[in-house]
């Protein structure tokens, strides 16, 4: 790897990018080509300001700002990118800027510091990028087509500054500070209802008192770089074609011929293969697969075009799903409602950093293929969507119905482009092509609503259930009803194989006057067709909550709701009113003379309602200046990066790494433990287990106020996700995918079946015994106060079921030998003594052999999560 200031000659066997401003280029062998930018800055640079938190997209703590120089515009674009998702080989040409290179003492810092975002400090650098990219997306989207802010202010509006960091999350602050640092730069908020802050008292906001923020100082894109991209872009081949790393290969074609050329070789008769465009992928499937040759489709045009026709839009598969939103928006205009909602919904899916790399085909052969439960596959569906794709040298157009249904896909066969149809359906969307005769149709009226049910309503979460519905309905010439002429209803992420339409229900209603005893009879029938597989999670809720889209979909346009009536329940299981979405209410997805206000304005504004409070504290002024809001020293240190964490500190050379084998299985005896053959070439070192533990140490993993906790599960697991053995690599990654890897024999002779719930303990009598300290404080005479009660409780059940974990705690540690046999150990513990003591007991060092540092005091409460 090499790193200078100076612009040398093209190369066309590297990949160069630049970071911070710094030229870094990668040549064969320096690094492997499943390395992760975010690896790479963290171990081969010195801008460790963005961190690992969750490793899978979703907390946004290592949120960085990639750069993009179109050549024949001299366009500069920026976007907010998971550097944790993001691979460092698809970076050739790309600028990177992380929250360092803002430079110390930028607006974006000093503003978050003094809005007293940050506490532990763990997110801040993420937010500070994503914040950052919003800004810096703001002056290029917005010149000419926003007037000038006013002095202090930029072109960012409130509702972007707020979902500009929607996917960062934070464990400490609430988001109250951070959602008002992120505001204080938009040019529509009123400062006065900015919350508590260091730059001003309350009535004395003004934007003068904020630190400056100077306009085109982010993102700013290295000369040499762009020097390097000019020189390079009239020559053919200006990528490198291969790039060998460490086992692996990465390759970049640059048409679909070459493509094809390249997998039909003999180099990929038996190689583990994976096609990549912006990785994303691996934040939802986290595989400890380990691949042969990496396929880079971004150098094909034709999987980036665009292009904007009468009847619809195509979009290569490859174009990100944020660039699809904005085609959408803009072939939509203030007309085409069905283009604004299905980018209202898109908005909805991951978050933005997530879905500026991720690619819209990428997102719909998940779905294909790994029953990933795709929102944008449901809403294309409802709509008549086809996609191109070709399997050799036969191309093929089908719809998205027939795409799903086919058998799973690989890299032998490529999804081209996707086709997204303007109007409305005819037939049985058989044909979108004659879309426009439908349209043209006197007196018809186009219906169209997507829904999705998940545990964030602002997305960044999968749905339980998503829902698409487009009808075209039309007045019935002898009574005063509607018809549905034609109708589509397509339900996605219920616990199936892949998106599907309830075709059944569509031929029960089609050409029938939408009554309510109509309605009961397909929303009876449509709760035995949706029906999720066996295994799913909250089956029944799923199964009655697509029958509460669909009640709300139709109702408004049912005979009876077009006089007033009383409201229709369906034996008490489905409301008749917004099920909680003011999206869902009636009338809200209809058009032509059933439209609303906000269908006939036809708006493709995003704009989303801004979250307000008022925040009022009581300040004692007897013990001035104690209780006045104050800046807290060190933030604008975490803030730039400079913050040292445990996972900072720089490693020392030949620096070993370690990774837990946890247990699968409960109560079970660990016959064996063997590394996969397979991963020879990750250069694994070994494998420690509860045998390596050395003569006069112990099995001492914890103390808690239950008692010790062992290291390892010897000599029977207690539960699933109990320590078993410790791989030891030579980089964090390898050592994480030889642990997942790792084959673990069981046995369950002679054991008892391992108890899984209350009920189970009770019966058994497996207790904990309650410490003392935690023994409720006894006041009054609890039988005699019962007795005499006027209303009691003689006996109830309450049962939470488990629940999914985001835990995104970064427990590390870092044991460096040190002089006279002693060891020096940094952990990211707020328990440094009884971690010397656990140390120390498991090889047997004396007490005062061993040092235990922590880096932050505040770190801990990152843990805290949901």
């Amino acid at each position: 790897m090499a790193a200078a200031a100076a612009s040398p000659a093209p190369s066309s066997a590297a990949v160069v990018f630049a970071v911070n401003g710094e030229r870094v280029e990668l040549r064969d062998g320096d690094v492997d080509p499943g390395a992760t930018l975010l690896e790479f800055l963290r171990t081969r640079t010195r801008f460790t300001g963005p961190k690992l938190g969750c490793g899978e997209g979703g907390c946004g703590a290592c949120v960085v700002l990639l750069s993009t120089y179109d050549a024949a515009s001299g366009a500069v674009s920026h976007a907010a990118a998971s550097s944790c998702l993001t691979l460092v080989h698809g970076l050739h040409h790309r600028a990177v800027t992380t929250t360092e290179g803002l430079g110390r003492g930028h607006a974006v810092h000093e503003r978050l510091a003094g809005f007293h975002a940050t506490q532990c400090g763990f997110c801040t650098p993420g937010v500070c990028m994503a914040i950052a990219a919003a800004l810096a997306g703001a002056e290029a989207k917005g010149e000419g087509r926003r007037p000038p802010p006013p002095e202090g202010a930029t072109r960012l509006t409130a509702a972007e500054a707020e979902s500009a960091v929607a996917g960062n999350l934070c464990r400490c602050t609430g988001y109250r500070p951070i959602a008002d640092a992120c505001k204080s730069f938009a040019a529509d908020v009123d400062l006065e209802d900015l919350g508590l802050n260091t730059f001003w008292r309350k009535g004395g906001a003004h934007a003068s008192k904020l630190p400056r923020y100077d306009e085109g100082a982010i993102g700013v894109f290295p000369e040499f770089l762009k020097t390097e991209i000019r020189a390079s872009s009239g020559i053919e081949g200006c990528t490198p074609p291969a790039l060998v790393g460490s086992g692996s290969t990465w390759h970049r074609p640059r048409s679909v011929e070459e493509y094809y050329n390249l997998v039909g070789s003999e180099l990929f008769g038996k190689s583990r293969t994976r096609v990549v465009v912006g990785n994303t992928a691996s934040g939802v499937y986290r595989e400890a697969e380990v691949y042969d040759r990496y396929i880079d489709l971004r150098c094909i045009p034709e999987l980036n075009s665009v292009s904007k026709e009468a009847k619809g839009v195509e979009i290569g598969a490859a174009v990100s799903i944020s660039r699809a939103i904005e085609v959408l928006r803009e072939a939509g205009g203030c007309n085409d409602v069905i283009f604004c909602k299905i980018a209202d919904h898109m908005e909805k899916v991951a978050s933005t950093f997530v879905r500026n790399t991720a690619s819209l085909g990428g997102n719909l052969i998940m779905a294909q293929r790994d029953q990933f439960a795709s929102d944008i596959a449901t809403i294309l569906l409802a709509v008549g969507s086809s996609v191109c794709i070709q399997v050799s040298s036969k191309r093929l157009t089908v719809t998205l119905e027939e795409f799903l249904q086919m058998p799973p896909c690989d890299y032998k066969t490529l999804l081209l482009s996707i086709y997204i149809p303007h109007g409305t359906p005819t037939g049985a969307l058989s044909d979108y092509r004659t879309m426009d005769k439908a349209v043209s149709t006197r007196g018809t009226s186009v219906l169209f609503e997507t829904y999705r049910a998940s545990p964030r309503p602002l997305g960044n979460a999968v749905a339980y259930l998503n829902a698409a519905f487009l009808a075209r309905v039309a007045p019935d010439g002898t009574s005063n009803s509607l018809i549905l002429r034609e109708l589509c209803l397509a339900f996605g992420a219920y616990g199936t194989q892949h998106a599907t339409r309830a075709s059944n229900v569509e031929k029960l209603l089609v050409g029938k006057p939408i009554t309510a005893s109509v309605l009961l009879e397909a929303c009876t029938l449509l709760k035995k067709t949706i029906v999720p597989n066996e295994g799913t999670r909250h089956a029944a809720y799923r199964s009655s909550l697509a029958v509460a889209f669909m009640f709300s979909f139709l109702y408004p346009v049912t005979k009876d709701t077009l006089k007033p009536v009383k409201a229709v329940h369906l034996n008490g299981s489905v409301p008749s009113g917004t099920n909680g979405n003011p999206n869902c209410g009636p009338n809200a997805h209809v058009d032509a003379s059933l439209k609303t206000n906000n269908m006939k304005s036809g708006s493709c504004s995003n704009d989303r309602i801004l979250e307000y409070s008022n925040q009022i504290i009581e300040i004692n002024k007897d013990y001035l200046p104690v209780g006045i809001p104050a800046k807290k020293v060190g933030a604008e240190l975490q803030a730039s990066g400079e913050a040292v964490f445990v996972d900072d500190i720089p490693s020392p050379k030949d620096c070993l790494y370690g990774a837990f084998i946890y247990s699968t299985k409960p109560l079970a005896h660990v016959s064996s433990i063997e590394l996969d053959p397979s991963l020879k070439q990750l250069n694994t070192l070994g494998v420690v287990t509860v045998k390596d533990i050395p003569e006069g140490g112990g099995n001492f993993g914890a103390s808690t106020i239950f008692g010790p906790e062992p290291l390892f599960g010897d000599p029977v697991t207690q539960c699933a996700g109990e320590p078993l053995a410790i791989v030891i690599a030579e980089t964090q990654r390898f050592a994480n995918i030889a642990a997942k890897r790792a084959v673990v024999d069981y046995s369950t002779e002679n054991l008892d079946a391992p108890i899984l719930s209350i009920e189970d303990a009770v019966r058994r009598c497996s207790y904990f015994e309650t410490p003392p300290f935690l023994l409720p404080q006894k006041i009054g005479d609890f039988s005699k106060g019962m007795a005499e009660a006027d209303q009691k409780i003689y006996s109830a059940e309450v049962k939470l079921n488990s629940q999914y974990y985001f835990y995104m705690e970064t427990q590390t540690a870092l044991a460096i030998p040190d002089e006279d046999n002693c060891m020096v150990v940094y952990s990211s513990s707020q328990c440094p003594e009884t971690n010397t003591k656990c140390h120390c007991k498991v090889p047997w060092f004396a007490f005062s052999q061993c040092s235990c540092y922590y880096s932050k005091s505040w770190r801990w409460l990152w843990g805290e999560s949901c």
